[in-house]
């Protein structure tokens, strides 16, 4: 990885010095960052994402780091990196301790790109993958043309030590599949979130095979995409929304997050269950939905369970499930089926 800080990091550095650091050597304290990347997934095979650099930046200066090695820019499939599993971008680089925003910059292709961001589907289309936001966070190279930029402006403290973030991608949520005349995909700039990982926990759990066939018989149709939709508190069936536009909500609770429901396969490979998992929730009490036709989700519209070309349902749920932070939740649906 290379690392460059811009004129004014530099400046603000020198200054912290001259006025006096927390150490022997009278310089700043400085924190150690450490930042990967992990999903929550979509309906696609792939989800590719060419990362160009990462930039910190407060009120006075910005650090800059090149996840690129070798000239070639950092190409992550997201679906590789499911629950708790990271991608890492940035590693031990050492900045001042204090409060920062934070800016992740991608290579935007409206043309299909092997060697760039691009999203493989279910039927094997490869097709370009961009993000509609774009400017500098003080990153150098960050105006270039191409150039995507995923934007954190929500502050966050660096302490003295070890600092581990992980941004978390909600495709589900913000990956949007072409419309109208773009022949690319779209990634929205809140479908990622920063976490810190000392302060989350996670969930996980198995599937039962009644559950999954019961769905799958009320569903009809001969395509099933399952996953389990994470809602706050004690959210019933009945309110638990898909994700949708904010303003369509009504009454309904919109989904936090989803987690695709993946085969789970023994030293053999054989299937032998089905499993799930959110790897980085906050601590607090959810609830989760299950749902066999997860790929009828549309984030832009309302997916109805009456709507017979893309009908969306959700089939069961779990109550009361409580996360703490640094543990392992795990639920299964339903509560009571014993996993492999």
């Amino acid at each position: 990885m290379n690392y460059s800080k811009t004129l004014i990091a530099m400046t603000l550095a020198s200054l912290l010095a001259g006025c006096g650091g927390s150490n022997k050597d009278n310089a700043p304290e400085m924190a150690f960052f450490n930042l990967g990347v992990s999903d929550n997934p979509a309906d696609a095979k792939e989800v590719n994402i060419a990362f160009k650099q990462v930039v910190l930046k407060n009120s006075t200066g910005s650090f800059s780091f090149d996840v690129s090695s070798n000239g070639e820019l950092k190409q992550v499939n997201l679906l590789d990196f499911q629950g708790a599993d990271i991608e890492t971008l940035v590693n031990g680089q050492q900045v001042p301790v204090g409060e920062y925003q934070m800016c992740i910059y991608m290579q935007n292709d409206e043309t299909a790109n092997a060697d760039g961001s691009h999203v493989l589907t279910q039927d094997d289309m490869l097709q370009g993958l961009v993000t509609n936001s774009n400017g500098s966070c003080g990153g150098v190279g960050a105006d270039e043309p191409g150039t995507g930029r995923l934007f954190f402006n929500k502050s966050f403290t660096l302490a003295a030590g070890a600092n581990n973030f992980v941004a978390e991608f909600n495709l589900g949520q913000g990956l949007q599949d072409p419309h109208g005349n773009k022949a690319y995909w779209t990634l929205k700039p809140t479908a990622v979130q920063l976490m810190n990982t000392a302060e989350v926990g996670s969930i996980k759990g198995q599937i039962s095979p009644e559950t999954m066939t019961d769905c799958e018989t009320a569903a009809g149709g001969s395509t099933f995409s399952p996953a389990v939709y994470l809602y706050p508190g004690d959210t019933a069936l009945a309110d638990m929304a898909d994700f949708r536009p904010e303003a369509d909500l009504g009454t309904q609770v919109a989904p936090i997050a989803s987690a695709r429901v993946n085969e789970l396969l023994d030293d053999n490979q054989q299937v032998i269950g089905h499993d799930y998992e959110f790897g980085f929730v906050v601590a607090g009490t959810y609830s989760l939905g299950y749902s066999c036709v997860a790929q009828n989700d549309d984030p832009d519209l309302v997916n109805a369970p009456t709507d017979t070309d893309n009908a969306f349902f959700l089939h069961a749920d779990e109550q009361a499930v409580v996360v703490s932070d640094g543990t392992a939740t795990e639920r299964n649906f339903p509560e009571g089926f014993v996993a492999n």
